[in-house]
């Protein structure tokens, strides 16, 4: 079998120049597209591993009042005091009926408290976070409110 021919004579077997640069940039350009949407899906499985833990230490901390009365001072209480957040930082957990908690409540736009009973959530990815939602600092904050109903990004409540 033979090669096509160009005039006459056989064209080389390989790939020029020119086609290498053009398959390297449709590559470049498709890896410029494809990640950031890989970058947002690792940030949405952390956010919604938050929302789980937070979910599951409610229920610990619920139990834990059922069966004593009382909301547990702090987290080592129920057993997580060293319950990390997916950035790993710890998480934060205020009980809002103490005399030391009353006045520390996370507050929704209108400076409402979110929770009556206490406060759970994660700094989020910044690792920064102060009681207004309304601060910069707390928009990626993961949080429990309207004592349980809502557990999720504040910039969603």
């Amino acid at each position: 079998m033979t090669r096509a021919t160009w005039f006459g004579r056989r064209t080389p077997g390989g790939f020029t120049l020119i086609e290498i640069a053009v398959a390297l940039g449709l590559v470049a350009v498709l890896m410029a597209l494809v990640l950031p949407m890989f970058g947002g899906w690792r940030d949405r499985i952390k956010i919604n591993q938050a929302q789980e833990d937070i979910i599951a230490m409610s229920m610990v901390i619920d139990g834990f009042l059922s069966d004593n009365g009382r909301l547990p001072v702090n987290l080592g209480e129920v057993g997580r005091a060293n319950k990390r957040d997916p950035w790993g930082r710890l998480y934060f957990y205020r009980d809002l009926t103490s005399r030391r908690g009353h006045g520390q409540a996370r507050k929704d736009h209108s400076l409402v408290p979110l929770n009556t009973d206490y406060d759970l959530y994660s700094s989020g990815a910044d690792g920064a976070s102060s009681p207004p939602l309304t601060a910069r600092s707390s928009r990626d904050d993961i949080l429990r409110a309207n004592n349980g109903r809502f557990v999720g990004l504040a910039s969603h409540y």
